[in-house]
């Protein structure tokens, strides 16, 4: 009976390691077709050896593991300034969100087509960034350079 029991729990240990990871990230922004920022999905699959892109609207981008040649990390920090916010100034909420800064996290995948190459953005949450960074790491081997002021958040 020992023996039985060994042998399935050595089954199931083999089993559980040979399930290729996934992980996924659901608070990031992809540029749709116009340009424009839209909710998406970063998925980090081991499966396809890719990372794929599901924007909430659109077409999923997959990039293989092996045709990434780098990623990039970068903070912004920009004052909040815009048509809603100069035409409220007026009420004075305007004023107080014309005063403050909004802050972005932004992750950048320089890869390459065949000799052509292409890079992809996007907006990371800033509860996940970390989080997103760690799985660059883990699924691909490579970290993300640091750009900017990255270390003055």
């Amino acid at each position: 009976m020992k023996r039985i029991i060994a042998v399935l729990l050595l089954i199931l240990a083999v089993a559980t390691f040979s399930i290729a990871d996934e992980t996924s990230f659901s608070r990031v922004a992809a540029p749709d077709s116009k340009g424009r920022l839209t909710k998406a999905v970063l998925t980090f699959s081991d499966d396809h050896k890719a990372i794929e892109v599901q924007p909430a609207k659109g077409t999923t981008l997959s990039i293989p593991y092996d045709e990434i040649d780098k990623f990039s990390y970068e903070y912004t920090k920009k004052h909040r300034v815009n048509e809603e916010s100069i035409f409220a100034a007026a009420v004075g909420v305007g004023a107080v969100v014309m005063l403050t800064k909004s802050k972005s996290h932004w992750l950048q995948i320089d890869y390459h087509v065949g000799e052509l190459p292409k890079s992809f953005v996007l907006r990371m949450d800033k509860h996940e960034y970390i989080r997103i960074l760690d799985a660059v790491k883990a699924h691909t081997g490579k970290d993300a350079e640091v750009l900017g002021n990255a270390d003055k958040r």
